[in-house]
């Protein structure tokens, strides 16, 4: 979908990005990590053409970036940040129809996607008239993210889009989105500096430093083999137990045939947040219940603690 073939980005004589190869599969959550000033905003935004790269070359869909109409390249691209931006004294569904207006589409095709993309965002038709400043900031970054969806672009960029929100919102959007990907089936480049939302998210993680591309692999790959001392010390050298728990989830690991009455978790839940379950509750086990609410079985503290000695004894 997304090819960068020896692509390098100069700032005043100095690389912000050198030599990178990357390819960026069709329908992959591809999520770029790194320390600031690694170079992960400036590669995501030479795919749109916000910063037009130096050397190298850059394709989208077979074709150089370049022989593209700006224009007609970004409305295939659908693109939230951080501050959102959104137009203050617009409505929530003016907001999410500018690309649409823009591309000639009818009144009715555009109010069927805005009640589409509310609906899939979690948000009522209630919504359709409220104003930015009548929102919650994660309401906001929904509407955003509405926004950057709404002409069905083929690849969506994301730009740190979750940071500044409270980390209950946040994991909220995380699942949105993992949601939203798992449904569309859309190719996502996303740019985080949070390890733990890379890790919950991707497909594939690139890990860049210094403008370089360090590593690149699925989220097990990157924890269990890494290339260098950098990247096993990026992801925490002594953490590795506890994130790996994040890359698992309680219906894996849940005893079958058996039940215990109580609050029950779903089994979608990471077991890293099941360990958080067992701790705040004081509990030795917890009934896990399937999409539908229906006993799956009993995910055991000790099975789980069991997992991270395994996970340690592996990486270390």
């Amino acid at each position: 979908m997304i090819q960068f073939n020896q692509v390098s980005k100069y700032y005043h004589g100095n690389a912000a990005v050198s030599d990178l190869t990357l390819h960026i599969g069709r329908g992959d959550f591809t999520v770029l990590i790194g320390t600031s000033g690694s170079g992960k905003s400036t590669t995501l935004k030479m795919i749109n053409r916000l910063v037009e790269h130096d050397e190298g070359s850059i394709t989208f869909a077979d074709e150089e970036i370049r022989a593209l109409d700006i224009k007609a390249l970004r409305r295939r691209m659908g693109y939230a940040i951080q501050s959102i931006g959104l137009f203050p004294h617009w409505s929530v569904e003016k907001n999410i129809a500018t690309v649409p207006e823009l591309l000639g589409w009818s009144k009715a095709q555009i109010a069927s996607r805005v009640s589409e993309l509310l609906a899939l965002l979690g948000l009522d038709d209630s919504f359709r008239q409220r104003r930015p400043h009548q929102l919650s900031g994660g309401q906001q970054q929904r509407v955003g993210v509405a926004r950057a969806l709404a002409a069905d672009p083929e690849v969506l960029l994301m730009d740190e889009p979750f940071g500044a929100l409270d980390p209950v919102t946040r994991t909220a959007l995380q699942q949105e989105m993992l949601r939203i990907h798992q449904l569309s089936g859309r190719t996502i480049v996303l740019v985080t500096h949070d390890i733990d939302e890379a890790l919950f998210l991707a497909d594939k993680i690139v890990l860049m430093d210094g403008g370089k591309v360090m590593q690149q692999g699925t989220p097990l790959e990157m924890l269990t083999q890494p290339a260098s001392d950098f990247v096993r010390d990026f992801f925490g050298r002594n953490e590795l137990g506890v994130r790996l728990l994040s890359l698992g989830q309680a219906g894996n690991m849940a005893r079958r045939g058996e039940w215990l009455e109580g609050e029950t978790i779903p089994a979608t839940m990471t077991l890293r947040e099941a360990l958080s379950q067992f701790i705040s509750r004081q509990q030795e086990k917890l009934p896990v219940v399937d999409e539908q609410g229906k006993p799956l079985g009993v995910l055991w503290f000790s099975d789980l603690l069991r997992q991270r000695r395994a996970s340690n004894a592996t990486t270390g």
